[in-house]
């Protein structure tokens, strides 16, 4: 069995009632279930649709995405996530870099990265390099002024966690930011770089070993044998092309707002939706979420 599930963006929902009537009929699915009105439903069918993607396509000129992934297990005990464009909506490096007055240049290599243009632990370092001497003061104040979260993170982690689930941030980015966005919302571990500093002023480089993909994988193997769960157990959600591991490996691999090449990698596509699409797609409705 499956279940084909529709969302819009919470911030302004705009989900059509007769829409998921219309697919079900087409597809000769279930009672559609409303988990948030105007805004997410999702209806039960026993085999994959074989125009899924045309149907696909056609709703994200709507500003409907559509998932349809297997009922079973769909609620999971792990969440894997990225931070940088996924749990925050800004790029650290890049802000940083602005900062150092070196914006543009590093911005341009950030996209390429993570687009999958570019070597990921090649293009950190040179980015790293074009920071040296800032001021380590810098890192508070980007924090304090330039990051935000992105909507319906605070509701994911609440609700996953009082559902017993175990919640990893793990980044390419750097430990002085995971460690604050970690806290913030409620993750039980975090992971990425560490930025070297000497007498107050970034040295330029990176301590090794550089997380990147492969750490991501590995993280997902790690503490998911840990715990005593089955990757099929673990939701990933990320953005660039060094999340595709983790996101191919987990039982369901989000691509959130991802890179187009990354999203044409992944089954799971949510464009305009934001992270309580995760939660949808786990089966909750918006009455079940925790926190605010």
């Amino acid at each position: 069995m499956y279940v084909a599930t529709l969302l819009t963006n919470p911030a302004a929902p705009s989900l059509d009632r007769a829409l998921p009537e219309s697919l079900r009929n087409a597809w000769g699915g279930g009672d559609v279930l409303w988990l948030s009105p105007d805004e997410a439903a999702e209806f039960e069918l026993s085999d994959m649709p074989d125009n899924r993607w045309d149907v696909w396509t056609d709703l994200q000129g709507m500003g409907v995405d559509l998932i349809v992934h297997p009922v079973d297990g769909r609620r999971k005990q792990m969440l894997l996530a990225d931070m940088d464009s996924t749990m925050i909506q800004q790029e650290c490096i890049d802000e940083l870099a602005d900062e150092a007055g070196v914006g543009e240049r590093v911005k341009d290599i950030t996209a390429r990265a993570m687009n999958g243009e570019l070597d990921f632990e090649g293009a950190l370092i040179e980015r790293v390099g074009l920071l040296k001497d800032l001021d380590e003061s810098v890192i508070d104040k980007v924090l304090n002024e330039r990051i935000t979260l992105m909507p319906g993170g605070k509701e994911l982690l609440a609700t996953m966690r009082a559902n017993g689930a175990f919640a990893a941030l793990v980044s390419g980015g750097f430990t002085a930011f995971t460690s604050r966005v970690a806290e913030l919302l409620g993750f039980n571990e975090n992971r990425a770089n560490t930025l070297l500093a000497k007498n107050g002023r970034l040295t330029g480089g990176v301590a090794r070993p550089i997380l990147g993909r492969q750490a991501k994988i590995e993280a997902l193997e790690q503490i998911s044998t840990r715990l005593g769960l089955s990757e099929d157990d673990v939701i990933a959600v990320g953005d660039g092309a060094n999340d595709l591991g983790m996101l191919g490996r987990a039982g369901t691999g989000v691509a959130l707002h991802a890179k187009p090449s990354v999203a044409a990698k992944c089954d799971v596509r949510v464009n305009h939706g934001d992270l309580t699409a995760l939660l949808y797609l786990q089966g909750y409705s918006r009455t079940d979420f925790a926190g605010d």
